[in-house]
C-alpha cells in the first residue's frame, strides 16, 4: 500500500472514531444555543438539573452557607471575576445596577462533551456599604439530571469567593 492510501485510511479512521463526539457537538449547538439571562432565574420545583443559593429560593444546596458577607460588593466581585477568568467561562451578561448591585450570567462547559451550563451570580450592597448579599444559580441546559454537578459547582464557587476575601 502506498503512503497516500495509508493517510486516507488514517483520516477516515479518525473521523469514524470521532463522529459520535462531532454529532453530539452539532446537537448541542442546535439544541442549546446561548440565551442571556438578564435577571436571576429560579429552579422549577421538581428540577434535577438546577441548583440555587440565596434570595429566599435555595434549592438542592445542603451545606451551611452565610450569604451576608462582611465584604464590599467590589471585594466580592473581584473574587467572582477571578473565578470566571480561572474557569475560562464565556460571559453573556455583566451588569452594574444604579443600586450598586452587580450581576453576571456566564456559561461553563463540561470537559469532554462540552455540555453548556448557565451560572448567574448577584452581589447586592447592604445599607452599611461594608457588607453584601450573595445569590447564585447554576443549571444545565440539556438533560433531566445534572448528576450533582450544579450543587457542587455552586459550592465550589462559594468556597472560592469566601476563601478569597
Amino acid at each position: 500500500m502506498d503512503r497516500s492510501t495509508l493517510q486516507k485510511r488514517g483520516i477516515l479512521l479518525v473521523l469514524l472514531i470521532s463522529s459520535p463526539w462531532l454529532l453530539c457537538q452539532a446537537w448541542i449547538a442546535v439544541g442549546a444555543p446561548n440565551e442571556a439571562f438578564t435577571a436571576m432565574p429560579s429552579c422549577p420545583d421538581t428540577s434535577s438539573n438546577c441548583a440555587h443559593l440565596g434570595g429566599g429560593d435555595t434549592y438542592r444546596m445542603d451545606g451551611e452557607y452565610t450569604l451576608t458577607l462582611n465584604a464590599t460588593v467590589e471585594q466580592v466581585w473581584s473574587q467572582v471575576e477571578q473565578y470566571i477568568d480561572d474557569s475560562g467561562s464565556e460571559v453573556l451578561v455583566d451588569d452594574t445596577m444604579d443600586s450598586g448591585e452587580r450581576y453576571v450570567h456566564f456559561v461553563e462547559r463540561t470537559t469532554f462533551w462540552r455540555f453548556p451550563d448557565d451560572i448567574s451570580i448577584s452581589v447586592k450592597p447592604l445599607a452599611d456599604g461594608s457588607s453584601s448579599q450573595l445569590e447564585m444559580h447554576s443549571q444545565s441546559r440539556l438533560g433531566q439530571s445534572d448528576l450533582g454537578v450544579n450543587p457542587n459547582r455552586i459550592d465550589s464557587i462559594y468556597q472560592k469567593i469566601v476563601n478569597g476575601l
